[in-house]
């Protein structure tokens, strides 16, 4: 575990960037240790809120170490090109779920996304190296923050996984858990989003208040 912060702050959204800094920091040495113990895939998350199974209100992230990578990082290898290079160049070009673009790092809304508001955040070029080895790892914490920020103006403290996926074109996957999975989703694997994507990346780009989001979206 990695605890975000001595201030008590309950969102990753709070940080400041000496904070995120020494996030990115820990989790370089942590992995490091890692590798050396003979643990070569470090599976980095974020849980927030307790419906996205956090346990302590304190922000914090975890480093899970794995003998190898699980197998969505596996899967997302299939077929020899990478896929994260053609999805960013495609999504660049379009434009339309573009949310932000910085210091060589897009975030992107979900083409398809499982839930409303589901993000992409990752290297515009193919990255040479682990994400725990790149000074990139900082601002891509950095924008995740900022993200959460943007996502809370629209509708409120929202609860959150988000993971990092370290093999080949690394980014960070963030999911709000603004609605559950039911039957439909964790039984056939098919995934109800209320939200398009074009939609959730013109408010998170204007920062739409809460207020003027649909009924259905809204958190109690």
């Amino acid at each position: 575990m990695v605890i975000s912060t001595p201030r008590h702050v309950q969102s990753f959204a709070e940080l400041n960037d000496d904070e995120l800094a020494g996030v990115a920091v820990a989790w370089r040495e942590r992995a490091r240790a890692a590798r050396e113990a003979g643990f070569p895939y470090v599976h980095a998350l974020l849980n927030e809120g307790r419906e996205a199974g956090a346990s302590l209100p304190h922000s914090h992230t975890q480093l899970a170490w794995l003998e190898k990578a699980p197998p969505a990082v596996r899967a997302e290898e299939a077929g020899g090109e990478c896929a994260v290079c053609r999805h960013v160049e495609a999504e660049l070009a379009s434009g339309e779920r573009l949310v932000l673009e910085r210091e060589g790092l897009a975030v992107l809304a979900a083409y398809g996304g499982r839930l409303p508001y589901e993000l992409l955040i990752a290297p515009v070029a193919h990255p040479s190296e682990s994400a725990f080895e790149t000074e990139p790892l900082g601002p891509a914490l950095g924008l995740l923050s900022e993200s959460l920020r943007r996502l809370h103006a629209i509708e409120g403290p929202t609860p959150v996984n988000a993971w990092l996926h370290d093999r080949g074109h690394w980014h960070i996957e963030v999911l709000p858990r603004l609605t559950v999975f039911a039957g439909i989703e964790l039984g056939a694997g098919i995934y109800v989003n209320s939200l398009a994507p074009e939609d959730a990346a013109t408010a998170l780009r204007d920062g739409e208040p809460k207020e003027t989001r649909p009924e259905s979206l809204r958190r109690p």
